[in-house]
């Protein structure tokens, strides 16, 4: 006896299941400028790699003899694909159906996508677009309602994640809810400057709720959240998105218990450029640019900068040195002299953890004048973030190089050091408790202020403690492992990548504090 006729009917639910929204749901997706789900996935992976998982998966509508009425798929996508030929999870919401929020089959596969990344270990990968839950066809009398007391919370497999795999989260369009509560619990995340927006209630909720009507972008558009530090990066369209997660997961390893890779490197480590002799002013209030700076030491062209406009005084990315995946850190002092704000620290403490987590060494140029002051750091908590992120570099495990290239002061200057970490000063490098010119004015006020020519013996006492600030006597004292000519940064850093790979080699698995949002 043949299944032919059940095998028919099982390819026409497949057939049912990729028109989506139908016609008219796709072409209301495609004219607001966003792809649907399916093009999405394509358009990441690479070519023909794409294996998604529960393809019949839906909501039937039979008769009374058990024929088929009506077929509303399952409104998330999830399956298995490939990036640059390294395994990947990926999955979304099918914002043509039911505008992307959740019916019963495309929950359940939502929550699988997690699962399924955890049980393969490898990296998941959200395109997010859709709303979380509704209020239509709850309180139906009968219905069972409710998990089971003895079901696992539904965040735990979500927060598990983040300590196991790479989570990399897309917005696309509009992010509610559930959804938007799923974006930020990742190690990366970007959304489309124009067609997204990241909502924990839309419009008509906080109307109702709190009487202010504000549209979609006005309430979390990108102009938001490029400082709110709910995402990462703002990407200028979709494709730029895709292209963003791939690069981001080309520094990481597919889970914690591998390591971070290395590729060939076409750049020479020996490189020295003749620019960082000049790039830091003598005149220690004067600015330089820190990012040209790195791109003369790190490999060409690799480093990938993550929330550059939130906590802006606080450089984080990836990149490679002689073709290793390293995190890079640095101040930029064009910010508020390169202070460490509340929103900086948390950014440093977040990227610290995540680089610890997926055993990446991490490099750290160092140009600190401090915890930010005044009212407004008082008020955010600046000191409480801080030392959150002083307290991730000190218990962080990875390889740790820290490049002291001018100021280094105060607590904050903590953060910048993990264990055992190799340490190398350039000779404007300046070091101590507090800046000159504040320490000055504080320590000396009366002997200023008695004197007949205050700002003359400010200038003096300021000049004659520059002097003892030196790094020669640090040098000297071994109280750095090498004091360098700036422009053997280069070589120097190789060097280092050398002698850390048999320790890289040793670390796996999770770390005793994973990362967290």
């Amino acid at each position: 006896m043949s299944w032919e006729v059940e095998v028919k009917e099982l390819k026409r639910r497949r057939a049912l299941a990729l028109q989506q929204g139908g016609k008219e749901g796709v072409s209301k997706q495609h004219a607001k400028g966003r792809l649907t789900i399916r093009e999405r996935i394509s358009s990441l992976l690479d070519a023909n790699s794409f294996n998604e998982s529960g393809k019949a998966t839906a909501i039937p509508d039979y008769d009374e003899n058990d024929e088929l009425l009506g077929y509303v798929p399952a409104n998330y996508v999830v399956g298995t694909g490939e990036i640059d030929g390294r395994a990947v999870v990926v999955g979304g919401e099918d914002f043509t159906l039911k505008g992307g929020s959740p019916n019963a089959a495309g929950l359940r596969k939502s929550v699988y996508a997690e699962h399924l990344a955890m049980q393969q270990r490898t990296p998941l990968v959200r395109l997010l677009e859709g709303g979380g839950g509704s209020v239509k066809g709850s309180g139906k009398r009968g219905a069972t309602s409710g998990p089971p007391v003895y079901a696992e919370p539904r965040f735990k497999v979500i927060s598990d994640a983040l300590g196991r795999i790479p989570v990399v989260s897309a917005a696309l369009g509009a992010v509610a809810g559930f959804p938007a509560g799923r974006l930020v619990a990742s190690h990366f995340s970007v959304m489309t400057k124009d067609t997204a927006q990241i909502l924990i209630g839309g419009p008509a909720l906080v109307e109702r709720a709190l009487g202010i009507k504000l549209s979609k972008d006005e309430l979390g558009g990108s102009q938001v959240h490029a400082y709110s530090g709910i995402v990462d990066n703002i990407a200028e369209n979709e494709e730029d998105a895709f292209r963003q997660i791939r690069q981001f997961l080309s520094y990481l390893p597919a889970n914690v218990w591998e390591s971070a890779p290395r590729t060939g490197c076409s750049d020479p480590a020996g490189r020295m450029e003749e620019e960082l002799l000049n790039i830091v002013p003598r005149d220690s209030n004067a600015p330089f640019d820190m990012r040209a700076l790195l791109g003369m030491v790190l490999d060409v062209g690799s480093f990938f900068e993550m929330g550059a406009t939130y906590g802006p005084s606080q450089i984080c990315g990836l990149a490679r040195l002689a073709g290793q995946a390293v995190g890079v850190m640095a101040n930029d002092c064009t910010v508020y002299a390169g202070a460490m704000t509340a929103e900086a620290a948390q950014k440093y403490r977040r990227f610290v953890e995540m680089c610890d987590m997926f055993h990446i060494p991490i490099v750290n140029f160092v140009d600190q004048p401090g915890f930010m002051i005044g009212p407004e750091a008082e008020r955010s908590g600046t000191i409480r973030y801080g030392m959150a992120a002083v307290a991730a570099a000190v218990q962080a495990s990875v390889p740790w190089a820290s490049i002291q290239v001018h100021k280094g002061f105060g607590v904050a200057t903590a953060a910048h050091y993990g264990q055992n970490a190799f340490v190398i000063a350039w000779p404007s490098a300046e070091s101590g408790a507090l800046p000159i010119e504040g320490g000055v004015a504080v320590a000396f006020h009366r002997e200023i202020a008695a004197s007949e020519n205050p700002d003359a013996t400010r200038k003096a006492m300021e000049d004659k403690l520059r002097q003892a600030r030196s790094p020669f006597p640090r040098a000297e004292s071994f109280s750095v492992h090498e004091l360098i000519d700036p422009r053997e940064t280069r070589p120097v850093l190789c060097e280092w990548v050398e002698s850390i790979q048999t320790r890289l080699s040793t670390l796996s698995g999770p770390v005793n504090f994973p990362f967290r949002p």
